[in-house]
């Protein structure tokens, strides 16, 4: 959530990175949110000077009554019952006042940092790097939802039959990789100085909003209505609101966390060959890092979360590119976002395996989340990562390793694996 204050000092600034996120109607929404600040301020204004009123003449009437002067005392009781009406009535006004300038403030998007290209599209994302060879696969190539069948490894069909569409079944060495990448990633990221944390994969309403999932991404979640909480989308979710309400010292920071869930989406209206086999599940296995930074320290955390991502990627030696999103194609909370996506050898196309993203202020101010120093409090900065996301980075492993006689495993995988080949 933006801060008020922000706002204020920075009105042109606020709306001209509004527009670069195509948020509607920027200028008016924003006038909006100053008019009812302003009203709010000359709410709270008034109120106290009416409280302030009218204690005064409480204490007055007691005075004026010692002293025989009960014609005037009467007139101060008579006017501290108007003043506490009043006061009832400002009460009012102020509470309803910050109410919707609150419910305009959460529909306010994360304004894009200055790097940030503009566009709307994913065309228009900017390309920062590319690593790696494209590999040369035999004539007879198959995509993975080919060879998955061939070889036996995830079932589609009985994953429809248990739950539906976009919830398979792993079997044999399908999952058995599964479980050498969750332990490889976890690892990587624990020699890169993250703590694991097992959190919980349901969430209620607070932490859906603490990170900016509600309302913004409501329908977009698997909600237990009977109990009113959520399937988590994202680990980040349930790792980033263990500090909501939260007040750390400088002592604390950095706070780097990794987390292994089962993640969650709905993808309503998701359909096409590009969401074929593994590209879009409803269920899929996730490694998120997390990180808390003091806001000077956070652009360059950013940085050092791509750069692990990207050595992961090295080490599996898939070929992947670096974006740098574009204004448009910006989740509602980011500040900035590197996606990180593989090739993708016999579909001929690069699929997104990573997002890493830098939310500023924004994800804190929702949860409260502050540092304490030199005796005051300041809002900090968070960040998460995919490291990585499965169901991509096993199609480009099972397409751009296939041969004439199976499907070999990275080596690096090999000891986690405990088997060279998929045959």
């Amino acid at each position: 959530m933006l801060q008020i204050q922000q706002i204020k000092e920075n009105k042109a600034t606020t709306i001209e990175g509004l527009k670069r996120k195509y948020f509607k109607d920027a200028e008016e929404i924003v006038e909006k949110v100053l008019v009812l600040d302003e009203k709010r301020r000359e709410t709270q204004v008034e109120l106290d000077t009416t409280l302030a009123k009218s204690n005064a003449l409480a204490k007055e009437i007691g005075g004026l009554m010692k002293a025989g002067k009960k014609e005037e005392a009467e007139t101060a009781k008579a006017e501290t019952s108007a003043l506490k009406v009043r006061s009832k009535e400002l009460e009012e006004v102020l509470k309803s006042t910050e109410a919707e300038l609150y419910e305009v403030l959460v529909t306010l998007p994360n304004l894009p940092h200055s790097s940030v290209p503009a566009g709307k599209t994913p065309e228009e994302n900017e390309v920062v790097l590319e690593n790696g060879t494209i590999p040369t696969l035999p004539e007879n190539a198959q995509p993975h939802w080919d060879l998955i069948k061939k070889y036996d490894i995830i079932d589609f069909e009985l994953g429809n039959k248990i739950t539906g569409a976009g919830f398979p079944v792993y079997k044999g060495k399908g999952a058995r990789i599964q479980r050498a990448l969750i332990n490889f990633f976890l690892d990587e990221a624990i020699n890169a100085g993250y703590t694991e944390i097992q959190p919980p994969i349901l969430i209620n309403k607070e932490s859906g909003f603490g990170t900016g999932q509600l309302p913004d991404k409501d329908g977009q979640m698997y909600h237990a209505t009977e109990d009113d909480l959520f399937l988590i989308p994202t680990a980040e979710v349930p790792i980033t609101n263990m500090y909501r309400d939260v007040i750390l010292q400088e002592t604390d920071l950095p706070i780097k966390n990794a987390g292994y869930t089962p993640c969650f989406r709905r993808e309503a209206g998701s359909w096409g060959a590009h969401v074929r086999g593994l590209n879009r599940l409803h269920q899929f296995d996730k490694i998120e890092i997390v990180r808390i930074e003091k806001p000077e320290n956070s652009y360059a955390a950013l940085e050092e979360m791509s750069l692990h991502v990207q050595s992961i990627l090295q080490k599996l030696e898939l070929p992947y590119r670096v974006l740098r999103l574009c204004g448009g194609d910006m989740s509602f909370t980011s500040a900035l976002t590197y996606d990180m996506e593989v090739w993708s050898a016999a579909q001929g196309r690069w699929l997104e395996v990573s997002s890493v993203s830098n939310f500023e202020t924004y994800q804190a101010n929702r949860l409260k989340l502050r540092m304490k120093t030199e005796g005051k409090s300041q809002l900090l900065h968070t960040l998460n990562g995919s490291a990585l996301a499965l169901p991509r980075i096993l199609a480009a492993i099972l397409e751009n390793n296939q041969t004439e006689t199976g499907i070999k495993i990275p080596k690096v995988l090999v000891p986690y694996c405990g088997f060279e080949e998929i045959a």
